[in-house]
């Protein structure tokens, strides 16, 4: 528990310090580019590097500092890669995105420092992780967009290690549209994460899938507007 508690006060600690925007000048030389399809393989190329260090075990259970950064880098890229695929440059995640990428690169340079052994290995942070998995769709889409088959890898591969086995599968819209269409949209979306999670092993028995259309926004937004944080499926761990 206590662990818990350092790794989530530290997570805050790191999330406060990411700046909301930075200066051109700030931003890493390879995304100063007006080319959306060089500026997505850029940002693709932090989120890919951010999920395998979120997946590196002996990050997790060192509580490195590297993995709290490179959970941010994961969320903030994966947000920068849903306004790219609706061709939107969206300046606060682009640098959020690498400024935590940055962060985890300079952490990782750095010599570890010395570890004591346990008589017994501590719990792994990424099974107390409640909501394991989020996809994004497109826009007008119920295809799971890049990368879902690796977050869903991911939850299939540590679901008997962590106990994880009941979930529920929750698809969302964004504000766009018409509410009777957003609900079957998202229930579309909801459907297709479950049909691969099961292609993936997990059974899909242990699956409540639902759908909230657009009444759950996770970021709030004016009705109409396309926002591709909202454009999702939300799978969490059942305890």
């Amino acid at each position: 528990m206590q662990m818990k508690t350092n790794f989530l006060g530290a997570l805050t600690i790191i999330c406060a310090s990411v700046p909301a925007t930075l200066a051109a000048q700030d931003l890493s030389p390879d995304l100063a580019t007006n080319d959306l399809d060089a500026l997505e393989s850029v940002i693709q190329m932090r989120y890919d590097a951010a999920l395998t260090a979120t997946r590196d075990n002996s990050l997790i259970s060192a509580n490195d500092p590297r993995y709290m950064w490179a959970s941010e880098a994961k969320v903030q890229c994966a947000i920068a890669l849903g306004f790219l695929k609706s061709s939107t440059r969206d300046e606060t995640s682009i640098s959020k995105c690498d400024y935590a990428y940055r962060q985890m690169t300079v952490v990782e340079s750095r010599p570890p420092a010395p570890v004591q052994p346990a008589p017994v290995p501590p719990r792994q942070e990424v099974c107390d992780d409640q909501q394991p998995g989020i996809v994004f769709f497109e826009f007008d889409s119920d295809v799971p967009s890049d990368g879902a088959a690796e977050t869903i890898e991911f939850v299939s591969a540590n679901a008997e290690r962590c106990g994880w086995n009941s979930f529920t599968v929750v698809g969302h819209t964004d504000l766009s549209g018409t509410n009777a269409y957003n609900d079957d949209l998202s229930r579309r979306r909801a459907q297709a994460v479950a049909d691969l999670m099961v292609r993936l092993g997990i059974e899909r028995g242990t699956m409540q899938i639902s759908s909230e259309g657009e009444s759950n926004p996770r970021v709030p937004t004016e009705d109409g507007v396309r926002s591709p944080e909202n454009r999702r499926v939300e799978v969490t761990v059942v305890k």
